[in-house]
């Protein structure tokens, strides 16, 4: 009579998770086997150690390479699959003598699990027996205290190996993540969150349940000090900020959606935040946004905080969408006016798919770029004025070239948004170049840079002195029409301003 194989799940570190079938299955054995790196230590044998007995026999089954190359002909998969073929070999040989053997497995045996290897191979040659075990996300997200997923709310689990693209469309997609295997990998996987705009709310886990238990965000975690025992919980919205998704006791029906406020942040500090923007953002319970707008919020322990990158706003846009419909208070935060070149745009467009026709949208405006840096010199947009943007990610240059052609040509001023990146630098004397076309070199420009913070830069100059290598995007410019002029001011200053009279024509 063979023996039988048992895959009994250790839980994630502690002792105590054990379970009571596991421990008894433990001390009856005849052979504990399990898994160790070439090092010989065991995790899974440390967790089992108070559960063995004497006199048994112990396989330890040691893993030819983990990390590491290897010399194998057939590399890292080949000499891996030769390892499981010969410790299957090992356990048979005393399944067939009828002994029965325990495999260890860290966590749960078929989440993850050596053990799985094992199953495949022997399983149907004979009786097996499998003893769940406490995963680590579990223990992960006891650990952290929060909620993973509640009501209808999906939980994904993902490998850390995913490439980053890959990785960062599952974020997106779901509304809770465990990602495993982290370690060598955390670098892109901190990015992949970033890029999906779950960053801010991941937490890193490592060696949950562990005396040397370790807990951070996973923002600030070095990925030169992950080890392989750690993991990353993104939990769900909802579950996480005590928005329900349940359906109502009283009546049976859905909870209502909630809203999504689009909020504008004046340009920089709270000395040009409205009233109802402060206001909006107290109430919220969700903010979302780039990640530089969502740290200018003041933190709220009782909000949720999404950060993400400034390339995503469509889905920034329904990702706060989606809170919503699950009836949580959403402020989905934009520098300056949201209506300007910001997050308004993209949410009511969003807004307008029919999955979304219940959430209520509504948008707080907020001091302009444009109105800030005019402020600072005076009134430079006294009269008509044109806004344009220099960016051509979301329109071509030819059409931005054309409006800003009309603009010059109709004698207005012109507002210049998005003026220069590291790697758009072209678009700025371009530009220059083509309003020299249709203003005298000594036209007025105004150059504000980081206007509102600390940082702050004004300087007034004229087009034909405009040098394009000392703007970057944190910069605005206003280009003055015929009519704007320079006067001085007190301190050795410039005033700007565009007469409110316009010369008759003939």
């Amino acid at each position: 009579m063979t023996g039988r194989l048992c895959g009994v799940g250790l839980g994630p570190g502690d002792p105590e998770l054990v379970t009571v079938k596991a421990a008894r299955l433990i001390a009856e054995a005849d052979v504990v086997a399990y898994h160790s790196a070439r090092h010989g230590r065991s995790i899974a044998r440390a967790i089992a150690e108070p559960y063995l007995r004497p006199g048994q026999v112990e396989e330890q089954l040691v893993y030819p390479v983990t990390t590491e190359t290897t010399a194998h002909p057939g590399g890292y998969t080949a000499a891996i699959a030769e390892f499981y073929t010969e410790a299957a070999a090992r356990l048979a040989a005393h399944l067939d003598a009828g002994r029965d053997v325990v495999l260890l497995a860290e966590g749960d045996p078929m989440f993850f699990s050596s053990y799985m290897h094992m199953h495949k191979l022997l399983g149907n040659r004979y009786e097996t027996l499998i003893v769940p075990g406490v995963t680590s996300v579990s223990a992960a997200a006891a650990a952290v205290g929060t909620p993973l997923v509640e009501g209808d709310q999906i939980l994904t689990v993902l490998p850390g190996t995913l490439s980053a693209e890959v990785l960062t469309e599952r974020l997106r997609s779901t509304d809770a993540a465990a990602i495993m295997k982290v370690s060598r990998h955390f670098a892109g996987i901190q990015a992949a969150l970033e890029s999906a705009g779950r960053l801010a709310d991941a937490c890193y886990v490592e060696r949950a349940s562990a005396a040397n238990q370790r807990l951070s965000a996973a923002a600030d975690v070095d990925p030169r000090t992950v080890p392989y025992m750690a993991l990353v919980l993104v939990p769900g919205a909802a579950a996480a900020s005590g928005a329900t998704a349940h359906a109502s006791e009283a009546d049976g029906h859905p909870e209502p959606a909630g809203r999504v406020d689009v909020v504008g942040l004046g340009p920089a500090g709270r000395d040009w935040l409205t009233p109802q923007a402060q206001t909006v953002l107290a109430a919220a319970d969700h903010v979302v946004g780039y990640g530089p707008y969502v740290d200018r919020v003041p933190a709220n322990p009782r909000q949720c905080r999404h950060r993400s990158d400034n390339r995503v706003e469509s889905e920034r846009a329904s990702f706060a969408l989606d809170l919503a419909l699950r009836g949580a208070s959403v402020a989905v935060v934009s520098s300056g006016d949201p209506g300007v070149f910001a997050m308004a745009s993209a949410v009511i467009e969003a807004a307008a798919e029919d999955r979304y026709v219940e959430v209520e949208v509504g948008v707080v405006p907020g001091l302009t770029a444009a109105q800030a840096v005019a402020s600072q010199v005076g009134a430079p947009l006294g009269h008509d004025f044109a806004t344009i943007s220099l960016s051509d990610r979301l329109k071509p240059w030819d059409i931005v070239a054309a409006r800003l052609d009309a603009a010059a040509g109709a004698d207005l001023v012109i507002a210049i948004y998005n003026p220069a990146s590291r790697a758009r630098r072209h678009q700025i004397a371009d530009a220059r170049d083509l309003l020299l076309r249709h203003r005298t070199p000594e036209t007025p420009v105004v150059v504000g840079r980081a206007v509102g913070s600390a940082e702050q830069e004004i300087r007034v100059t004229t087009l034909g002195g405009l040098d394009p290598e000392t703007i970057d995007m944190r910069c605005l410019l206003i280009v003055g029409s015929s009519q704007t002029r320079v006067v001085a001011a007190p301190g050795g200053r410039k005033r700007v301003f565009t007469p409110r009279r316009y010369p008759a024509t003939p």
